[in-house]
């Protein structure tokens, strides 16, 4: 399967977004954007605190704002989209874990919780079992923990 073809102009984007994207997280980002307001806030008593000196931050502010949901909105959907591939791969590579995790982002908010749900028994159930390393999985775990309980009681009536 061969991957998407990609214009010039979307490779370029990616890298430019990915390049602008890491820098405006960085300690000199943050840096620079702080002497600005500083330097905005000293200049106020020689601008009056005018209308216009507002202005300036509160346009300046605005744009950068705007522009920058888009550029990390982007990166994270990149971000999330790298991640969810490799745990579909780890998922799917890994014997008796439940291939119905594999692309378990695109189910439904109500499918979702109900895998949540089962989760949590889950949980429930492990904090029980005497090896904190034990595992369950999806197709596993109430199977798994029936048939304990079953020895149990059998070992019980037994005594």
């Amino acid at each position: 399967m061969s991957p998407p073809r990609q214009s010039t102009v979307g490779r370029a984007f990616e890298r430019f977004s990915g390049t602008v994207a890491r820098w405006t997280g960085s300690s000199a980002a943050f840096t620079i954007a702080f002497a600005l307001i500083v330097v905005w806030g000293v200049t106020g008593p020689i601008f009056n605190y005018s209308n216009t000196w507002q202005l300036v931050i509160n346009t300046a502010t605005t744009i950068v704002t705007f522009l920058m949901v888009f550029l990390i909105q982007r990166a994270q959907n990149k971000d999330a989209r790298a991640i969810q591939l490799k745990l579909n791969e780890l998922v799917a590579s890994i014997d008796g874990a439940s291939n119905r995790l594999v692309d378990v982002e695109n189910l439904s908010e109500d499918e979702l919780e109900t895998l949540h749900r089962f989760y949590g028994k889950l949980a429930h159930m492990a904090k029980h079992d005497a090896d904190i390393r034990q595992s369950h999985s999806i197709d596993e775990a109430q199977e798994r923990h029936a048939r304990k309980l079953k020895a149990a009681k059998a070992g019980a009536t037994r005594r």
